[in-house]
């Protein structure tokens, strides 16, 4: 049995962004600003990797100081009661070339769901510290009124304000634990 490896995400060249139709006709894209997560994986393959991440909804970021502050409120992620959107995986497996597909359990405002995610492996190179790095681009949509977040408003043409799919698109790059110490 191989030794188990821990790998964490490098907030500072990883990012996650959300897009969500407005009026039907664009998108608004907003970001989580602080996040962190794991993954163990046996030795360092990452098919059937274990994968825990969180984000903190107070760091929600649309360019729009009011919209963020209303996104917070009980119309949406109920921040001060639910602060923290969790994933943890139930598999993670290569569905051909660079690609995998991770399933788990997301909690977003006190409600679980299982969730599938699209990841793209983008490969492995050394930082300029000779730190190994790993690169993923994970995606997916998720129903927002699955998870309690059913707030809309009705344009005068009788049109949803509000999508009801976020698209999700977080590139990560994670390095081994003890590298990052």
């Amino acid at each position: 049995m191989a030794n188990t490896t821990t790998w964490v995400i490098d907030p500072m060249h990883s990012d996650v962004q959300f897009k969500i139709k407005h009026l039907v006709i664009s998108t608004v894209t907003g970001s989580f600003r602080i996040f962190e997560g794991t993954a163990v994986t046996e030795g360092d393959d990452f098919e059937h990797a274990k994968i825990h991440f969180t984000m903190d909804v107070k760091s929600i970021d649309t360019n729009q100081k009011q919209r963020d502050e209303h996104l917070q409120n009980g119309d949406f992620f109920e921040a001060d009661l639910y602060p923290k959107i969790i994933f943890e995986s139930t598999s993670f497996t290569k569905t051909g070339g660079n690609f995998y597909k991770m399933a788990g359990n997301l909690t977003l405002k006190g409600v679980t769901k299982p969730i599938e995610l699209t990841v793209e492996y983008g490969g492995s190179q050394r930082s300029i510290q000779g730190v190994l790095k790993h690169g993923f681009e994970v995606t997916g949509i998720i129903n927002r009124a699955e998870f309690g977040m059913s707030w809309n408003v009705i344009t005068d043409t009788g049109g949803l304000g509000l999508g009801e799919d976020i698209k999700l698109v977080a590139n990560i790059q994670v390095a081994k634990l003890e590298d990052n110490v």
